[in-house]
């Protein structure tokens, strides 16, 4: 028992001296001169894409949100097909280009079902690869 008692004294002995040498070591950043870019922009169209969502937000609540700011044609929240809960983002489309700008200016950053939502335009959907050779050993040189 007094064993135990002195290694727990001297763990938390050691504990205060490493975690006072870890806050008083400085840290530097990379030496990268390249700045981050931001992420490229959309072109603007009548589909948005919505991220943050809540996993509680239903297709119904989005489309509600989006109709105050112009004609909504179609909402979608994407769901995991197991738990049929949101995966936390989804689509809005508008019948104009003003109506998904009023809508992106009047939801981006706003609260939806208690959380911060963005919105912005979608972009296209990337064309699928080439079908690959199936029958080539990937670590084959022919």
């Amino acid at each position: 028992m007094a064993l135990t008692l002195r290694a727990a004294a001297a763990a938390a002995a050691g504990s205060t001296r490493g975690l006072s040498r870890l806050l008083s070591t400085s840290f530097i950043p990379p030496m990268n001169s390249a700045t981050p870019s931001a992420r490229e922009q959309a072109e603007p169209s009548t589909n948005l894409f919505v991220s943050g969502l809540s996993k509680r937000t239903t297709t119904e609540k989005l489309h509600e949100a989006f109709s105050q700011f112009g004609e909504v044609v179609h909402a979608r929240v994407v769901t995991d097909r197991v738990s049929g809960y949101s995966k936390g983002f989804g689509f809005v489309k508008y019948v104009t280009l003003e109506d998904a700008a009023k809508g992106i200016e009047g939801m981006d950053g706003k609260f939806l079902d208690g959380w911060v939502i963005f919105a912005e335009y979608a972009r296209p959907r990337q064309p699928p690869p080439p079908p690959q050779n199936n029958m080539a050993s990937p670590y084959s040189r022919y």
